[in-house]
């Protein structure tokens, strides 16, 4: 049981270190797009801000680690554990092959509940029931914390991306109409120079929101598995180079090994960059200039640093992609590529379905060989 402890622990660290280099691309592909930074300085400043992001909070860890999956209904092994993270890991990595911008978090959503739900058997029902009183009588559950934002986070991003470009576009024109020197420094060279270096900013308010939403995901799964091993008696019995493994607080706490294991993990996935999103994101559904990045990068930051507050899983891929394309609405609506945007979408409304009927499907191919 231990081994297989472990082995969700170090399942859970390839997951987030993909994670790092599959969303990477979310948080740094209008700045890249823009040439306000070089790719290598993009990805550094990523991965600083991540690391100090997820320190900042451990709210959508605890929603991960006791929020979705009702554990009196379903027993939460480290079989169904590695089964959820490796349906996740399956499909990120098909998505990052294709060039696609896909939530990693609704990837790691899909496969905890496929893996959940084969792991029920014949007791689907009650934990449907179980999750729909969650949700209704706690404001918790997964139709709060996932179906909720799942669909306001992608609405939130276009329409704050849309408005915060809009603002900026009336601030300069009435700048241009006044004359004199603010009419001088409306011009698009002055704008591009001086968003050029607001847009560093904006790039490391978007990575530090990355750490504090999508660092923690993978914290809540390591908790999960510790809390299910601490209830079997797994963990009585420790060497003493393992007592670490120990949770502190049960499961109101998140452990600080825990956090800066994530942390560590995903700043270095996010080191190694993620070049075919990039290209999807910052060049392929509208042309971006410092500004528009700047709007952009803001809009989503705030998304997802709400979110993170409130225990909401939300999605960094859905949440900027769709702020680009409020920010390229707000230019001109006929500058989006809707091709482009199509295969996101499709990509968006795949993934908890694909990552879930993989890791379903693993959770069976287990139990028929007599392992789960």
């Amino acid at each position: 049981m231990l081994t297989l402890l472990l082995l969700v622990i170090l399942t859970a660290f390839v997951f987030e270190f993909i994670n790092g280099f599959h969303d990477t691309a979310n948080s740094i592909a209008t700045v890249v797009a823009t040439k306000v930074l070089t790719p290598m300085q993009a990805v550094t400043l990523a991965a600083v801000m991540n690391l100090i992001g997820a320190f900042l909070g451990t709210a959508v860890a605890k929603t991960i680690a006791s929020g979705l999956v009702d554990t009196d209904v379903v027993v939460v092994t480290s079989q169904v554990l590695v089964c959820a993270l490796i349906g996740g890991i399956i499909w990120n990595l098909f998505t990052w092959w294709r060039g696609m911008p896909s939530s990693s978090s609704h990837a790691l959503i899909g496969g905890l509940c496929g893996a959940a739900l084969a792991a029920a058997d014949n007791n689907w029902g009650a934990l449907i029931w179980a999750q729909a009183g969650a949700s209704f009588s706690k404001n918790s559950g997964i139709f709060w914390k996932v179906v909720v934002p799942m669909i306001s986070s992608p609405m939130a991003g276009f329409l704050l991306g849309m408005l915060i470009m809009g603002l900026l576009m009336a601030l300069i024109s009435s700048m241009n109409n006044t004359g004199g020197w603010l009419a001088r420094i409306s011009r698009p060279r002055w704008v591009n120079a001086f968003f050029g270096k607001a847009q560093i900013l904006s790039a490391a308010y978007m990575g530090l929101a990355h750490g504090t939403n999508d660092a923690q995901k993978t914290m809540g799964i390591v908790a999960l598995a510790l809390f299910g091993a601490q209830a079997s008696g797994t963990l009585d019995n420790l060497p003493g180079w393992l007592a670490f493994l120990h949770p502190d607080g049960g499961k109101d706490h998140i452990d600080s090994w825990i956090i800066l294991s994530c942390g560590l993990v995903m700043a270095a996935g996010t080191a190694m960059g993620g070049w075919r999103i990039i290209r999807t994101l910052g060049h392929k559904m509208v042309k971006l200039h410092p500004i528009n990045g700047f709007a952009a990068e803001s809009s989503s930051a705030t998304i997802l640093y709400v979110a993170a507050h409130f225990g909401m899983p939300v999605s960094t891929t859905h949440s900027i992609s769709t702020a680009i394309m409020g920010v390229g609405f707000a230019k001109n609506p006929r500058a989006l590529k809707w091709t482009v945007i199509e295969r996101i979408v499709w990509a968006w409304i795949l993934t908890i379905p694909a990552a879930g009927g993989i890791a379903w499907a693993l959770v069976h191919l287990l139990k028929n060989l007599g392992w789960a």
